[in-house]
């Protein structure tokens, strides 16, 4: 894909739902018992990929238009797949399928693409065996022989990162064991599964503690269908947000966007840097906090000296961080990110991804073993490699709007893991 540099965005932005929000949706509807109508689902490949996966499991789903019907089989009523569960590249796929299948009575397989193969996988496998589950993996990676067991037996959990998916999988299993399982989050993570699961019915205690918020499901709860309305995705309209807000003249409207305060650090870290973001008619739908977006481009640059991003906060924007690395460019201080190991395992190591790429377009960027430091600089269209990685293959992208002259993203079709359609969209709004 060649990008060329934009003078200004104007107009609505079309975004996917958002893709964190309906794995959870697709996965919990299977469990549920009765019929549910999934609107706004994600369109991105990971998404697609999830649906397989609970299709081979025996249950029924369909495509309805933007959305999905799915027929709960209920959390016991999963059959032996015929073949593997190809999760692609998805690692929330892996994660958290991994939590439904343990409590299982029945063997199955979790693989993915080679990519999703080289991330490690240990984190949930240790407390999935500590619960009863039997787990083959090469060395702590993928594929993963989960041989199930019924009830599992409850645990209390302290996961050794702030993970949102790893919370997840634990309190998956939970559902199919034997008592109270309890996890404890010393940081707070993305509260999606929290929030479907009280949408659906089922009781997850919360309970305040000096060392953390310890969440609790019992063994004995039951999902019980219900209509879902997805919101659109945030970590997707943060594309969009550092590219009009450094396009002077620009103005983008994004409805309907998920607005969770455990998701929404890109924005509050933006509006903190001088950026016009403004959030309007902020609402409950499902569950989750929602709002309309309007974001303004200004003169650029900030209005801040270097901005350092370290600690809790990195957990809640570890996702939006390739796109802040570009923003970096443009800020009159730059900016430091710190503590932000877990990109070093993503789909690409996106540290040396972003400094690596950075440094093709000119940018004068220092990498950390847990992070980067990046100046303001003036970036030139480069050849940029995306490591097959959709976040880097969209902030780079959005790099190109800055630059002088042209800009080659190799690799550009991995942004379908998360945004089919973003192309297009960054096509139809630049003026």
């Amino acid at each position: 894909m060649i990008i060329s540099s934009a003078s200004r965005l104007k107009g609505e932005v079309i975004l996917p739902g958002d893709k964190s929000i309906s794995h959870r949706a697709a996965i919990f509807s299977a469990l549920a018992v009765g019929s549910s109508k999934i609107s706004n689902f994600g369109t991105s490949a990971d998404c697609a990929a999830t649906v397989k996966c609970l299709q081979k499991l025996g249950v029924q789903i369909e495509r309805d238009g933007a959305g999905l019907l799915v027929e709960g089989v209920g959390k016991n009523g999963l059959r032996l797949p015929d073949g593997n569960l190809d999760c692609e590249n998805s690692g929330t796929t892996m994660r958290l399928m991994a939590g439904v299948l343990a409590g299982q009575d029945f063997t199955s397989v979790l693989t993915g693409d080679e990519s999703l193969q080289k991330r490690p996988m240990r984190r949930v496998i240790d407390p999935l065996e500590e619960m009863g589950a039997e787990i083959e993996s090469k060395d702590g990676r993928a594929p993963l022989i989960v041989s199930g067991r019924s009830p599992l037996k409850a645990i209390n959990y302290e996961p050794s990162a702030a993970s949102a998916q790893l919370k997840s999988c634990v309190l998956l299993a939970g559902l199919n064991a034997d008592g109270v399982t309890s996890v404890l989050e010393k940081t707070q993570t993305r509260d999606h599964t929290e929030r479907m699961f009280r949408w659906l019915g089922v009781e997850v205690a919360e309970e305040k503690l000096a060392e953390g918020t310890k969440l609790s499901v019992s063994g004995d709860a039951k999902l019980t269908a219900r209509d879902i309305s997805v919101p659109s995705d945030l970590s997707s309209a943060a594309f969009f947000i550092v590219a009009a807000a450094f396009l002077e003249g620009s103005e983008l409207n994004m409805p309907n966007v998920g607005f969770n305060p455990s998701r929404k650090a890109v924005v509050d870290v933006l509006k903190d840097l001088g950026i016009d973001i403004a959030a309007s008619d902020e609402r409950e739908v499902c569950n989750e906090p929602v709002a309309d977006l309007t974001v303004k481009g200004t003169d650029g640059g900030g209005k801040v000296d270097l901005i350092v991003l370290s600690g809790g906060v990195i957990a809640n924007l570890i996702d939006e961080i390739p796109i802040l690395a570009v923003a970096g460019s443009q800020m009159k201080g730059g900016l430091e990110v710190r503590d932000a190991g877990e990109l070093r395992i993503k789909e690409s190591d996106r540290i040396t991804a972003i400094v690596e790429n950075l440094r093709r377009m000119g940018a004068s960027v220092e990498e950390f073993d847990d992070g980067f430091r990046v100046q303001r600089s003036k970036l030139k269209g480069a050849v940029i490699d995306s490591f097959n990685d959709h976040r880097i293959a969209m902030a780079f992208a959005v790099a190109g709007l800055f630059a002088e002259g042209e800009t080659e993203i190799v690799g550009a079709e991995s942004a379908a893991v998360s945004f089919p359609a973003f192309f297009d969209e960054i096509a139809r709004v630049i003026y």
